[in-house]
């Protein structure tokens, strides 16, 4: 990635208000930033708001809303509860944003690993209060009950009737039948006031299509653990074939961290604790966190989703705080949605986990707006998001349970954004020589039986009548490719690809869980989600600090590898994830498109975790400040341009003006700065008497060689006073 530091570094006047983080604890870290924000949120919401004059948000209507299965309008007291209106950044709080992702991962930047807080997120980089009054004052207008405004200021809850929906988005809403199921869902795509354009990105959702659960089903481990081709994954088997062991020894166990996991179905209690007891595992009840009212257990199979995904991030770091969000999804939202935009708007643990998915196309560009907001406000908290790359294969859009695949190549949307780590699928190749890798018998107390590192596959059991099992993956139709994403295999189609990581996802050497009092065996990327959360919170532990989009590590560390560094990873060469009706992608050396980067070996990742270290650029800053003049006609104003410099950078820099108005002559003094760059120039703006009054935005750049920094610089003319005498 780009280690360029941002250009707001003009501001580290403030710096001495910044006190290093160390954010080895699992609270929320709570530096001490900058008192004025790194931008000011501009009002955009500037004309009368008629409803006479309205734009339609294209792409938001589901693929499955469609007229062959229109069922007719629902009454118009439909109740539509939880709907989130995401609201959008300009762009210069988008750019600056940006800027600062990139120094939060930077060595050298006073910014690195300064993580922000909801509130100082939203001061910065929400939409403004002005902007964000209109919005609710409008929601309100149409009836509307608006329930929460985000911490982070990056979207509204809100409540209402079919009717009141189609009063404020014109669209009705109708029921559809899908084969034997009943939906509900906008019948159009939703529209909005022209003057709400710029702040508002549209609405998640008004429609009751839900994410799915990334397993492939629990099963009873029939007979035992270890019966002839089939063998089941206790904790310590995981342990013992991830390397973690080592770690567990030095007390890496999660210790003093949380790993927040989203949950729409809640659980029983006294499961997760039979399921530590049987496998040897300290006490440590999760924490249940109900985001409004208790959704109960609804489906054996939401169930399973929600006890493998506290059992095995509990599993995989014992002393672990788990914090399960429990949101119930209702006519309009996923409940997924509203259990994520908690974890993240409470900054409720530096890891989190989300094993649900929904393709790129199902989502709409609304809900691809807001994961990729609310994935990037994690980011810049500190948070490190996993979600799980699906079970469909490349099939991302059809379901992983039919006998074909239809809808072509397509990824899961909930992990395709820049800002969450997507979790592929492997298989343990162990079938032809079992004995080398299982004991004959299981630990009686951990109730293991791995023996050591079993060589992995792609994960991949689909087949006719037997659906499209398979670790997903592929690339994004959305997202472009982020600067991190390079090294040895990745594809050269400048699309975000995924995943990035895997681990073993088969329902052949499943995870052992605990569901209603009974052991279960379940397969499915599902499981691999919250497991590498909890090896992210070892990192975490280890580090003593939280580390943001852990993405911008691991392809660093895959590249020190493959240049002679630490052999953290575990390369999968082998298999495919093609499903039937539809070619996939092999596995290759170094990254593919069906395991990422592969799987890891726990203890050398913890271990070796700094080595991801950059060696930054040879890089130049320049700076304007004040960052806006005004000047009176006929007189003078000046002010300072600063360069500073990184990374062994050592060139002249020379300053040039553009854009200037009629009347209007710059001067630099120096107008060149020597080797090594660093250094201060004035630039003074004279005003000629006869120069237009007016706002002007003037672009001045700093050069080295074919290196080039502009800054806009407005600029404001006054009217010369007179005077009478």
């Amino acid at each position: 990635m780009s280690r360029h530091a941002p250009s707001f570094l003009a501001l580290t006047i403030f710096l001495s208000l910044l006190t290093p983080h160390a954010g080895a604890q699992a609270d929320p870290p709570s530096p001490l930033f900058m008192q004025l924000p790194f931008v000011q949120a501009k009002d955009r919401v500037t004309s009368f708001i008629d409803e006479g004059q309205r734009v339609t948000l294209r792409g938001n209507r589901h693929p499955l809303a469609v007229d062959q299965s229109d069922a007719g309008r629902v009454a118009p007291d439909f109740l539509m509860e939880h709907m989130i209106l995401t609201l959008l950044p300009d762009a210069a709080q988008e750019n600056v944003l940006t800027r600062l992702l990139e120094a939060q991962h930077n060595t050298e930047s006073p910014y690195y690993h300064q993580w922000l807080t909801p509130e100082q997120f939203a001061a910065s980089f929400g939409v403004s209060e002005a902007d964000l009054e209109q919005v609710v004052r409008w929601l309100q207008g149409h009836g509307m009950a608006v329930e929460e405004v985000t911490a982070g200021r990056r979207s509204i809850v809100f409540s209402g009737t079919a009717a009141q929906v189609e009063s404020a988005f014109h669209t009705p809403v109708h029921a559809f039948k899908i084969g034997n199921e009943l939906h509900h869902a906008n019948a159009k795509d939703p529209e909005i006031p022209s003057a709400l354009l710029q702040v508002v990105g549209g609405v998640v959702s008004l429609h009751d299509f839900r994410s799915q659960p990334q397993h492939n089903g629990a099963r009873p481990p029939s007979p035992n653990f270890t019966n002839g081709s089939s063998y089941y994954l206790a904790p310590a088997d995981f342990a013992t074939i991830y390397n973690l062991v080592p770690l567990y020894q030095q007390s890496i166990n999660g210790t003093g961290q949380s790993i927040a996991i989203v949950g729409r179905s809640n659980i029983k209690l006294a499961d997760v604790r039979q399921f530590r007891t049987f496998f040897g595992l300290p006490v440590n009840d999760p924490q249940i966190i109900l985001n409004g009212s208790d959704p109960g257990i609804f489906s054996s199979g939401e169930e399973t989703e929600a006890d493998l995904d506290v059992e095995w991030s509990g599993a995989v770091a014992p002393n672990a705080t788990i914090k399960f969000v429990v949101s119930k999804s209702t006519n309009s939202s996923d409940g997924v949605y509203l259990s994520a935009q908690y974890i993240v708007n409470h900054n409720l643990a530096p890891v989190m986990s989300t094993s649900f998915g929904l393709c790129e196309a199902a989502l709409g560009s609304s809900g691809n707006r807001f994961l990729n907001s609310l994935w990037q406000q994690a980011a810049a908290e500190g948070i490190t998001v996993f979600v799980s790359s699906g079970d469909n294969g490349a099939a991302g859009c059809d379901s992983a349970s039919a006998a074909s695949a239809t809808q072509g190549r397509a990824i899961n949307g909930l992990c395709s954004t820049p800002y969450s780590v997507c979790v592929g699928g492997t298989e343990f190749n162990d079938t032809s020589t079992p004995s080398l890798y299982w004991a004959a018998s299981n630990n009686s107390t951990t109730q293991a039986s791995a023996l050591s590192y079993i060589p992995e596959v792609v994960w991949n059991e689909s087949g006719s009548g037997y659906g499209l099992w398979s670790s997903g993956g592929g690339m994004s139709a959305v997202y472009a490719k982020p600067s991190w994403q390079t090294g040895t295999g990745v594809p050269a189609d400048g699309r975000r690809d995924v995943p990035d990581v895997s681990l073993t996802s088969a329902g052949h050497d499943g995870y052992l869980i605990y569901q209603e009092g009974s052991l279960y065996v379940v397969g499915g990327t599902s499981a691999a989600s919250p497991s590498f959360a909890g090896v992210m919170s070892l990192v975490v532990q280890h580090s003593a600090a939280r580390q943001g989009n852990a993405n911008t590590a691991f392809y660093a560390l895959a590249s020190r590898q493959r240049a002679g560094g630490a052999s953290l990873f575990h390369d999968i060469t082998s298999g495919n994830n093609s499903v039937p009706g539809l070619t996939g992608f092999n596995a290759t050396v170094g990254y593919d498109q069906a395991t990422g980067l592969g799987s890891v070996d726990a203890s050398v990742l913890v271990n070796h975790w700094s080595d991801a270290t950059p060696i930054a650029s040879p890089a130049f800053h320049a700076t304007a400040s004040p960052t806006s003049i005004s000047v009176t006609a006929g007189s003078n104003k000046s002010l300072t341009l600063t360069v500073a410099v990184s990374g062994g950078f050592s060139a002249t820099v020379s300053f040039s003006a553009a854009g200037l108005p009629s009347g209007v002559t710059a001067t630099f003094t120096p107008i060149t700065l020597p080797a090594p760059g660093s250094g201060a120039s004035v630039l003074k703006l004279t005003a000629t008497s006869k120069a237009k009054p007016g706002i002007y935005s003037i672009v001045v750049s700093a050069s080295s060689g074919s290196a080039t920094q502009k800054m806009t610089i407005p600029l404001t003319i006054l009217r010369q006073t007179s005077h009478l005498l």
